[in-house]
């Protein structure tokens, strides 16, 4: 209860709060992640999860990379939680400046967030190889095998960022615009685990550094508020 008191002040005192979050976020929504108990990474597959989600796997064995990512990656019924809602509000009432996220779902969106730096791509963004050609999620939810264009038949990836792939500089120089002009910076659902997405927390330069996690983190040691529970309940008993 403390803790949530001083999270709520800080944010009381400024108009600059920006929002930093991963996985954690979106499992309130029925989402797995990578890391947990019931995550991807604890099921069987003919190959682990890290090796189906790169680039070379995605090279030379498409059809197999698009039937792990249709069935695992494309949660297209989730709805935002009370995280989501809690970031968009806050957002809406002149608080939070932009919310930088691991995920590729568009549930910030979705919940209304206009400014989100979206580090890994999204699954609602697909293009043909050959011409550039958009494609929405539905339409590689409902293909077959290697989704091909509708106009040149070209093949049609993900606009995800895939293991051995490196991130969009434009994403990475706004992300860190944010985070190092922040006066709060809150950091939730995320086990930090992942560069380097989570090296951006190092180029905050303010002394409200909050973590909202479930579980222990590298930076704990480093954060002026350590939160632990989930990050919808928590966010949920902001009231600006």
């Amino acid at each position: 209860m403390i803790q949530t008191k001083q999270l709520l002040r800080w944010i009381q005192e400024t108009d600059n709060v920006v929002f930093f979050g991963g996985a954690g976020v979106s499992t309130e929504s029925g989402i797995p992640d990578f890391r947990s108990v019931d995550g991807l990474y604890h099921q069987e597959y003919d190959y682990p999860p890290e090796t189906i989600l790169s680039h070379s796997f995605y090279m030379n064995h498409t059809d197999e990379f698009y039937r792990f990512y249709r069935k695992k990656m494309l949660c297209l019924t989730a709805k935002p939680n009370a995280a989501h809602r809690k970031l968009a509000e806050l957002e809406q009432a002149g608080k939070l400046k932009a919310v930088i996220t691991q995920n590729i779902d568009g549930l910030h969106q979705l919940a209304g967030s206009k400014k989100v730096f979206e580090l890994h791509g999204s699954v609602h963004r697909n293009y043909c190889r050959n011409c550039g050609k958009l494609f929405g999620a539905e339409y590689i939810l409902h293909s077959k095998d290697c989704p091909r264009c509708d106009s040149c038949s070209g093949e049609i990836k993900p606009d995800v960022v895939l293991y051995e792939e490196g991130l969009d500089d434009n994403i990475m120089r706004g992300a860190i615009h944010y985070i190092s002009q922040a006066d709060v910076l809150i950091v939730g659902g995320t086990s930090l685990a992942v560069y380097p997405a989570a090296g951006l927390v190092d180029y905050y330069r303010g002394n409200k550094l909050i973590l909202i996690n479930k579980s222990t983190t590298p930076l704990d040691k480093r954060a002026d508020l350590k939160i632990e529970g989930n990050i919808g309940e928590v966010l949920s008993k902001i009231i600006i």
